[in-house]
């Protein structure tokens, strides 16, 4: 490939760059592979997401503080370090992201995850053995820890009558 082609290649790379943007916030990731997606060279992929981060468009830890703010009230920790880090967020970009999110919202995962039980189950309901593991491997998928879930269940006295 001539010289020309490359920059040619670049400069429609990062115009591309710029207009999936516009629709919506992006990790370097996400966009990298949006970008390979749409047919540009790793080289061309990699050049743009330099060129729009050096002007600021794109910004991982930015982009982990709005996802963690917009799900904090829905989803455990957990759950959402999970998805962060699917989408290309490093560790200690996602830990910091969340102090800095949770120091403004102090989310109580406690009331999170009795919410979430409630939304299924009502207090003292008595469940058979199969509905008590369905509902604690809903609860384990959605980021809960196993201690919480026995104590929360205990709490709301849901019990599991195991073989009558």
């Amino acid at each position: 490939m001539a010289d020309t082609d490359i920059w040619e290649e670049k400069k429609r790379a990062r115009k591309k760059a710029m207009r999936l943007l516009e629709r919506m916030d992006r990790t370097e990731k996400g966009l990298k592979e949006k970008l390979t997606q749409a047919g540009f060279s790793g080289e061309a992929a990699e050049d743009a997401v330099s060129y729009v981060k050096e002007y600021g468009y794109i910004n991982d830890q930015r982009y982990a503080e709005n996802y963690i703010f917009s799900r904090i009230r829905e989803k455990s920790r957990q759950r959402i370090f999970q998805e962060l880090y699917q989408k290309g967020v490093a560790r200690e970009t996602a830990e910091k992201a969340w102090e800095t999110v949770f120091s403004l919202e102090q989310p109580d995962e406690r009331a999170l995850l009795c919410s979430t039980v409630e939304k299924k189950y009502a207090p003292g309901t008595e469940l058979d053995e199969k509905q008590m593991r369905r509902l604690y491997g809903y609860l384990v998928r959605r980021g809960f820890r196993w201690e919480d879930i026995s104590s929360v269940l205990e709490e709301l006295n849901i019990t599991a009558s195991y073989g009558k």
